[in-house]
């Protein structure tokens, strides 16, 4: 490849927000390096990092000169740069749509993600003290828009998978893996999301120190 492509995580593999690149570059089908960074050791904050990613975060994507950061900003690059099967729907209502949701997964919903860490969607979850006030009421809210969202009957948000379907689906699961009450169908929808091939291609990397 004249442009290689490198896409940086987090070391543990466990940062939705790196899986959700990863999971994008997959479904294009595009050949890419892995390149683990070790957070727990500041690795992100070291002057050559920053200075190629700006932001010092994970995930960093490298295409060639070119490094981006922002999940979101990712996963829209990969789909606009690279052919193969679409990560975004190409009518601008349901793009916008997907745009909103990856917004709003990533800036409300606190008291789920701080009360349902993404760790246990990827071990065994030890024993969990039930969710708080705030965390249930979060989500409830989470059903509500899920259900809203998804079509009955539908497999996907939007006719075709798009990584709103993945990235909804892994908040959903921070719930089914810990075995807090999720309505059938959201929970059958969050389960074939999380058996796509493109996620357990990341599922199946080797992890140490959970």
């Amino acid at each position: 490849m004249s442009n290689p492509l490198t896409l940086y995580t987090d070391a543990h593999f466990i940062s939705p927000y790196a899986m959700s690149a990863f999971v994008a570059l997959e479904e294009k089908g595009v050949s890419f390096e892995l390149s683990p960074v070790d957070l727990d050791r500041g690795a992100q904050r070291e002057p050559g990092y920053v200075a190629q990613s700006l932001t010092g975060k994970v995930p960093m994507l490298v295409h060639g000169s070119f490094a981006l950061t922002e999940s979101s900003a990712i996963t829209e690059y990969v789909d606009e740069t690279f052919p193969g099967a679409a990560l975004y729907p190409s009518a601008a209502p349901q793009r916008a749509r997907v745009r909103q949701i990856q917004a709003w997964l990533r800036s409300d919903l606190m008291p789920i993600r701080q009360e349902r860490s993404s760790e246990n969607l990827f071990r065994r979850p030890p024993p969990l003290a039930p969710l708080s006030e705030a965390a249930q009421q979060a989500a409830a809210k989470l059903l509500a828009a899920a259900d809203h969202l998804l079509p009955e009957g539908a497999d996907a948000l939007f006719g075709a998978w798009s990584i709103a379907d993945f990235e909804l689906a892994f908040m959903l699961n921070r719930l089914v893996l810990c075995g807090d009450p999720v309505p059938h169908r959201l929970a059958n929808y969050a389960d074939r999301q999380w058996h796509r091939p493109s996620v357990q291609r990341w599922v199946a990397l080797p992890r140490s120190g959970l």
